[in-house]
């Protein structure tokens, strides 16, 4: 039984593949193999030949629809696209070499190429490969897929801030370090100029201590005026009258100490030729001769083989208000001290040589005593009181004893 596509062959007519005339023609046939599914696939998918070579497509046989019969000649073939080298799409140069779609020999019916769901992306009628207008001109690769640029311009515009906002703290730790540096440079100025004015001051200071001390030095204390002349003042005894004698100046040429009393201290004993009297202090008693006196002035110089420190006479008259401290031995009892003030400096009258008036209390036996300053330097030689009155000491300068013995 002769089927369709059968080898059997019936009464030829013109062009009409060997079915009689007034014969109607049998609807297309489809083909002996169907392809895989009716999308297209890439090559080289499951299910696919390699890519190297365009997907297979069944050979036409001799008397089946769409067949140019065995002695008919072999109509021309429409011009198609080359396909690239190893495959559709892959940008290589048209492959010459028979597959496995085509038998050598044989020329590709009207069924070539493939089904529309399966032609490879950039023919004609197919949609632009990854979205591209166009599709490749023969022999040229798909271009790549661009890359957006907006994540890039992102990146460097994030990039630009960053470095802006780096710049202005860096800007602005400059200036504070700036700010900073200048502040300490002032403080330091502000520091050595403290320092200077505190060193000025403290040599103010020193300066101003220094003076006070002299002033302290040179204030009144009775205690210490006392203490640094006591060991210089005795009592004398002279036959039966009893005063006082205190030791003045350098020590004597040929040795031992010179002092000062009052002439009418020992005036019996030098009456009589006598010039030996006794210094006394305590428990000690030292020997002295009488050297020479004044009776104007009522002075009298003594001498004594003993080493005693002589005190120093003032080298200025004394002024009214002048505080003094007196030492002696009044009615006998020795180192007695009292204090007060210089009341006055009376000129010399009527015979007499000049005297300083007091007011510390002294009594007999004070005669012949020290007057000494708050520098403990002796001013005058305690002469006398007036009579039937209280506060009113006389005393004989110490600059007429030493102009007229020579020896402070």
């Amino acid at each position: 039984m002769t089927g369709y596509g059968s080898a059997d062959k019936g009464p030829a007519g013109p062009g009409d593949g060997g079915f009689p005339p007034g014969t109607a023609r049998p609807g297309p046939l489809p083909p002996r193999i169907e392809p895989v599914g009716s999308a297209y696939l890439p090559p080289g998918a499951p299910g696919q030949p390699p890519a190297s070579r365009p997907a297979w497509s069944p050979p036409a046989q001799p008397g089946q629809w769409g067949a140019a019969p065995a002695n008919a000649p072999a109509p021309a073939a429409a011009p198609a696209p080359a396909p690239a080298a190893g495959g559709w799409g892959h940008g290589g140069a048209p492959s010459t070499a028979p597959g496995p779609s085509t038998p050598p020999g044989a020329t590709p019916g009207p069924g070539w190429p493939p089904a529309s769901g399966s032609t490879p992306p950039g023919v004609p009628g197919q949609p632009p490969a990854h979205g591209h207008p166009q599709g490749p001109g023969p022999g040229q690769p798909y271009p790549a897929t661009p890359v957006p640029a907006t994540k890039g311009r992102g990146l460097t515009v994030t990039a630009l801030v960053l470095a802006g906002l780096l710049a202005v703290v860096t800007g602005v730790q400059a200036y504070q370090i700036n700010r900073l540096s200048n502040r300490l440079g002032d403080t330091d100025s502000r520091v050595a100029a403290a320092q200077a004015a505190d060193g000025t001051r403290l040599d103010g200071l020193e300066s101003r201590a220094g003076a006070l001390e002299k002033q302290a030095g040179a204030a009144f204390n009775p205690e210490a005026v006392a203490s640094a002349v006591l060991p210089s003042v005795f009592r004398v005894r002279a036959g039966n009258s009893t005063g006082t004698a205190f030791a003045i100046g350098k020590p004597a040429a040929g040795g031992g100490t010179n002092l000062f009393t009052n002439y009418h201290v020992v005036d019996a004993l030098w009456q009589t030729g006598e010039r030996e009297v006794f210094l006394e202090r305590t428990d000690q008693r030292f020997p002295a001769t009488i050297v020479r006196v004044d009776e104007a002035n009522d002075v009298a110089h003594l001498r004594t083989n003993g080493k005693f420190t002589g005190l120093v006479a003032a080298p200025a008259a004394v002024k009214s208000g002048q505080q003094i401290v007196v030492v002696g031995a009044p009615l006998g009892l020795e180192d007695s001290v009292t204090t007060g003030v210089v009341s006055a400096f009376r000129e010399a009258g009527g015979g007499e040589g000049p005297v300083i008036q007091f007011d510390a209390p002294i009594n007999p036996g004070n005669s012949g005593g020290p007057v000494i300053n708050g520098s403990k330097q002796v001013v005058g030689i305690a002469t006398a009181k007036a009579r039937n009155a209280e506060g009113i000491g006389l005393a004989v300068p110490i600059k007429v004893a030493c102009d007229g013995f020579k020896i402070c």
